[in-house]
C-alpha cells in the first residue's frame, strides 16, 4: 500500500465518519470505521473521539492483533470486532459500526430484518440477522459476531447498533445506510398494520439475478425460514418469504386488524409480537391512568 494511497484511505474514513454524524447515525464519540491496508496492517478510527470531527492525522495503524504500528491515539476500543471480521472474511477490506437509530431499534426489540420485503435489500444484502449480545470492547463481541459474518455483509448487534463489511470503505458505508432505510420502512409498514412479503420463488429469481448484476455475496438463501437456525456459523442467510407458487408478492397481516365496534380477540403476528393501533394504545393508556388514580 502506498503512502499517497493510505493518505486517500485517511481521507475517506474522514468524509464516512461525516455522513455518519450528519445521518444521525451516531453521537458523541459512538461508532468506527477500519480498512485493510497491504502487510496485514489496519487503519482504524481511534478511541474518545466524535467520528464527525475527524482528521486524517487522527487514524491509527495496527497490526492484526491489535498492536498499535504507528499514531499518536489509541485504536478503536471495539478494534477487536473489525479484526475478528478480517480474520473470518478475507475478502473484507473495510469495516463501519454505527448506531442508526431505526435499525438499532429493531436490534433493542430483538426483530431482525429478515423479511423478504424489498427487491433491493434481497439483491444487495440480503437479510439482516441480530447478533447476541455482548459487552462492548470485550471478546463476547467478536465471538457474537464471528456466527452470521461468514454468510452476511450486514448486522444488527443486540442492543448495540449495526456493523456493515465490504471491499471497501464505502461500499461498507453505503450498505449501513441501506439498512436504516430498510429499517425504516419496514417500521412504517408494520405500524401500518401488514406487511406484503416477496414470495419464496420470487426471492429465488432475485437471487438468480445477483450474479447478472455483478453482485457478490457471501452465501446463499437458506432453503427454508429454520435451515442453520441452530448452526454454530451460519452458512446460508434466512429470509422470511412465504411459498406462493404463480405470486410475487403475499398479503401477510401483522395482526388482527381493528373491529368497527372494538369487538373481537387481537392475536399475536407471526413473529409473537402483538400489534396495537394508535387509537386502541390510546384507550389502553387512558385506563391506565384512570387505575392510578
Amino acid at each position: 500500500m502506498t503512502h499517497s494511497s493510505e493518505e486517500s484511505l485517511r481521507a475517506d474514513i474522514v468524509e464516512i465518519g461525516r455522513r455518519l454524524h450528519d445521518r444521525g447515525y451516531i453521537a458523541s464519540n459512538d461508532g468506527n470505521i477500519s480498512v485493510r491496508l497491504d502487510g496485514d496492517l489496519v487503519l482504524t478510527t481511534p478511541k474518545g473521539v466524535s467520528k464527525g470531527f475527524l482528521s486524517p492525522d487522527m487514524m491509527v495503524v495496527t497490526d492484526m492483533t491489535g498492536r498499535k504500528v504507528r499514531g499518536q491515539r489509541d485504536p478503536s476500543s471495539e478494534l477487536l470486532m473489525h479484526l475478528e471480521v478480517y480474520r473470518s472474511r478475507p475478502d473484507a477490506r473495510a469495516v463501519v459500526h454505527a448506531h442508526p437509530p431505526v435499525a438499532t431499534g429493531f436490534a433493542v426489540a430483538g426483530i431482525p430484518l429478515d423479511r423478504a420485503v424489498l427487491a433491493e435489500v434481497i439483491t444487495t444484502l440480503g437479510s439482516i440477522p441480530i447478533a447476541d449480545y455482548g459487552t462492548p470492547s470485550t471478546q463476547e463481541l467478536p465471538d457474537a459476531v464471528r456466527k452470521y459474518i461468514k454468510a452476511h455483509d450486514g448486522l444488527l448487534l443486540a442492543n448495540h447498533g449495526a456493523l456493515t463489511v465490504a471491499g471497501e470503505l464505502f461500499a461498507a458505508y453505503y450498505k449501513m445506510e441501506t439498512i436504516e432505510h430498510f429499517a425504516r420502512i419496514s417500521l412504517v409498514a408494520r405500524l401500518l398494520g401488514r406487511e406484503r412479503l416477496l414470495s419464496r420463488e420470487e426471492v429465488e429469481r432475485l437471487q438468480g439475478l445477483r450474479g447478472a448484476y455483478g453482485i457478490a455475496t457471501p452465501a446463499p438463501f437458506c432453503a427454508d425460514e429454520t435451515t442453520g437456525a441452530a448452526a454454530e456459523e451460519a452458512t446460508c442467510q434466512v429470509i422470511q418469504a412465504p411459498s406462493a407458487p404463480g405470486a410475487r408478492l403475499v398479503d401477510d397481516a401483522l395482526g388482527t386488524p381493528p373491529q368497527p365496534d372494538g369487538a373481537g380477540e387481537r392475536k399475536e403476528s407471526k413473529d409473537g409480537e402483538i400489534r396495537l393501533t394508535y387509537r386502541e394504545l390510546t384507550v389502553l393508556i387512558e385506563e391506565a391512568v384512570k387505575a392510578l388514580r
